[in-house]
């Protein structure tokens, strides 16, 4: 078996890998609310919102684990011209790692699935969308812009919702196009003909799926590799990859090679979009040169971390070299990640009920007044999350001389105290975004500020959270404690 710490390494090779991604993007939306009543309309529940948010979803989930894992991905896909359209290319173009190709077909209705949510639970999905097949014009168009970024990719993956981008023949031109120019084809497979994508590398059905495609009964590990075997002989594979839920996956190889892998994950909270997930660290693993089995085993520690977060969430790198490490991602250097990672963290916490805190400050050289500021702070909620400025940050508020410390040391240093759960780097002058992005309940700041002083009180007050002053230490700050060493 591969070993664990060359893995590790191989998440590395996956930044910059160059991977096409092809496939029906739509919009997911998220509607979050509370129920204490019965309609008395309908024996149906009242559903009082309270926030909203959207995301790219189907292929453009896809993208979105390429982006997290570090790839550069390149995105061809159809929207309509309507408002969840111009809403997909919008949430495109806020990834400028994205190199997007978005066409527009007139009349079409751009695929979007609302879920609703009370008290953790979903209470509904409801889909508006368009199956047709794209027409012959912009089927076209699609095929020109694929082959001009084929060029320059190291694996394509065709991601099929069946929403009408890949519909017959289009799936079989792009993988012929490929193959033409050497190129490695992952596919995402939809329906139960799958001689559509015939050639490729390989496909990825979950077991359903597997069954649905080949009406072979998939139970048990023989029967899985029976079915899988079906599919390489009759469609031309190099392999099938099939994600078996709690069972894990299985990988079965044309040449004969058979891996079933163990499930990875600790906690499933929500298994949707875990599928984009496989095929995105398949397709940049094997961009970056890893043979079909790291790429599996890689792709089984993604899905193992997004099946443990709520809604169509993705793996980013660093998590996967902390799951390859059995490193929990509250406890030592891991709790240091970045912003957008620490906001899926945070929304986990809080669908488990949790109160989340947030406090700031450069703790250049940690001092009692900060073990005692982040002491309460802890004490205010039941997670603690730290923005901690940048080395240029600090250097522009306190002046050339400082930070003593780098912002790498002063990270660890707060990530080893039990009262932080992580810590969140941020480059700006003050943490306005940061506080933004994660929406703390509690926001923590020292009692020489007053609440109406404080960055981010009015705006954590506006989502119904609270501003806690906490008291100081007399004498304690790092300032004085550089006059010391000074001799001052």
């Amino acid at each position: 078996m591969t070993e664990l710490s060359a893995l590790a390494d191989r998440v590395e090779l996956l930044r910059g890998t160059s991977v096409l991604c092809v496939g029906d993007a739509m919009l997911d939306r998220f509607v979050y609310g509370s129920v204490d009543r019965i309609s008395p309309e309908a024996p149906i529940p009242v559903l009082f919102i309270e926030r909203e948010m959207a995301m790219l979803g189907g292929a453009g989930n896809v993208v979105r684990n390429l982006v997290a894992l570090g790839a550069a991905p390149a995105f061809v896909s159809v929207v309509g011209d309507d408002l969840a359209g111009r809403e997909v290319t919008r949430l495109v173009g806020e990834h400028g790692e994205i190199d997007p190709c978005i066409v527009v077909e007139p009349g079409r209705q751009t695929t979007i699935k609302t879920r609703f949510f009370a008290s953790h639970q979903q209470l509904l999905r409801a889909d508006r969308e368009s199956r047709a097949a794209i027409g012959d014009a912009i089927r076209a168009q699609l095929l020109v812009r694929v082959e001009r970024l084929l060029a320059k990719a190291g694996v394509m993956v065709l991601s099929d919702y069946g929403k009408g981008v890949l519909a017959d023949p289009v799936a079989a031109q792009l993988i012929a196009k490929a193959k033409g120019l050497g190129k490695a084809v992952v596919v995402d497979p939809k329906g139960t003909d799958y001689t559509i994508y015939a050639g490729a590398t390989v496909v990825t059905p979950n077991r359903k799926e597997l069954f649905e495609a080949t009406a072979m009964p998939v139970n048990g590990d023989d029967e899985v590799v029976a079915a899988a075997r079906h599919l390489i002989d009759t469609c031309q594979f190099e392999a099938v990859l099939v994600t078996r839920s709690q069972d894990g996956m299985s990988l079965i190889q044309a040449d004969g090679q058979i891996h079933h892998l163990p499930a990875e994950a600790r906690e499933v909270f929500d298994v949707s979009g875990a599928g984009d997930t496989v095929v995105a660290t398949l397709a940049a693993a094997l961009a970056s040169g890893a043979s079909l089995l790291e790429g599996a085993l890689l792709a089984n520690v993604a899905a193992g971390i997004v099946v443990g977060k709520v809604g169509t969430a993705v793996a980013y790198g660093e998590e996967v070299v902390a799951a390859l490490h059995h490193e929990d991602l509250t406890a030592g250097e891991s709790k240091i990640i970045p912003a957008q990672p620490a906001a899926e963290m945070v929304d986990r916490w809080r669908r488990k009920g949790l109160k989340v805190g947030f406090t700031n400050g450069c703790f250049d050289l940690l001092h009692p007044g900060h073990v005692s500021i982040l002491a309460q702070a802890r004490a205010a909620c039941d997670r603690l999350v730290v923005g901690l400025n940048s080395d240029a940050s600090v250097q522009r508020l306190k002046g050339p001389t400082r930070p003593v410390q780098s912002e790498a040391s002063r990270a660890t240093v707060l990530s080893s105290l039990s009262t932080v759960d992580l810590v969140v780097i941020f480059g700006e002058d003050t943490p306005l975004e940061m506080i933004k992005t994660l929406k703390p309940d509690v926001l923590i700041k020292g009692a020489d500020y007053t609440v109406d002083k404080v960055v981010g009180a009015a705006e954590v007050q506006s989502w119904g959270g609270k501003v806690v002053l906490a008291e100081l230490v007399d004498g304690q700050s790092t300032t004085n404690t550089i006059k010391k060493m000074n001799g001052h």
